[in-house]
């Protein structure tokens, strides 16, 4: 019977992971199918407290895993496929596998939704981004004309953020207007480094020869007609979709599917934590995830303290 088990290994699983294995706990980690979540995707992390040059994100959670790792939690790659409860503890398959815990961290993220065509992924860490928090301020993409891809309040937030580094920042919608709260909107519409281009999609993100985004080809989706933006990068701010399918019918899910908090890192369901991407769609940090990870496990080692 393991005393804990954190489902993910982002920032947020991590932290849990070091914390519970430093109060004795011996947690056991899932990995999930993407090791070291999203910020593994991230070329380069200059936001992240104690590292003043930054780092690369792969870099920054192997080093996070080594830390949990020195202080006795286990990492086992595994995808976690089913919970029920028990008599004061769960089960879970893992891999087809049972396996038996008195408490669960669930720390399993969002993912970015994507534009779905091809140029986007050959290009992704080239100049194509889905954080402008994380990479806006890259030496690849100062003092030179941005995309941002989206129409809500991220979009809205990504580009105004832009503006501190490029020169000019075209925000791409697919509708004629926004669908940002008011006050964003306004914000974004009266920015003059920003340059909305209404009613278009992105038909391809060039150039996929160059191994560099040099511009986009646009369409419009009333008219059919196509025009290309020069551009050095493209920021998709089209939403996150809360690794959470899984719990739903389990543990109480918003309509959005992110998990919702009671008090402080709990659920619903007692022995059951959740931290980070997977609840929260406000910040979506590494640093705040990192925070919710520590909270659910020292409310993790509480819950077990008053089980004995």
């Amino acid at each position: 019977m393991e005393n804990v088990v954190i489902i993910g290994t982002g920032c947020a699983g991590l932290t849990a992971a070091l914390y519970t294995a430093r109060a004795n706990l011996n947690p056991l980690v899932l990995t999930g199918t993407m090791p070291g979540g999203l910020l593994t995707t991230t070329s380069t992390v200059e936001n992240f407290p104690g590292w003043p040059e930054g780092i690369n994100g792969y870099d920054l959670m192997a080093k996070l895993q080594q830390q949990a790792e020195r202080f006795g939690a286990r990492v086992q790659f595994g995808t976690f496929e089913s919970i029920e409860t028990l008599p004061q503890s769960f089960r879970l398959t893992v891999d087809g596998e049972p396996v038996e815990t008195r408490t669960v961290i669930i720390a399993t993220g969002a993912s970015h939704r994507h534009l779905g065509i091809p140029s986007e992924a050959k290009l992704d860490k080239k100049g194509v981004t889905y954080c402008a928090t994380c990479d806006g301020a890259l030496p690849m993409f100062r003092n030179k004309p941005l995309v941002v891809v989206g129409g809500g309040d991220s979009a809205c937030e990504e580009a105004t953020y832009l503006t501190r580094f490029a020169s000019q920042v075209f925000l791409v919608h697919r509708r004629d207007q926004l669908r940002a709260s008011k006050i964003m909107a306004e914000r974004l519409l009266k920015t003059p480094k920003i340059t909305p281009v209404w009613d278009s999609v992105v038909a391809e993100i060039l150039d996929v020869a160059q191994d560099k985004v040099t511009g986009v080809r646009l369409r419009n989706v009333k008219t059919g007609a196509e025009q290309t933006l020069e551009c050095a990068g493209v920021f998709v701010a089209i939403g996150h979709a809360p690794n959470t399918s899984l719990f739903k019918g389990f543990i109480d899910l918003d309509e959005n599917g992110y998990i919702v908090p009671r008090k402080g890192a709990a659920t619903n369901v007692p022995g059951i934590f959740a931290a980070g991407d997977c609840v929260d769609h406000v910040y979506r940090q590494a640093i705040t995830a990192a925070g919710m990870g520590c909270a659910a496990a020292i409310e993790a080692e509480r819950y077990l303290a008053a089980l004995t």
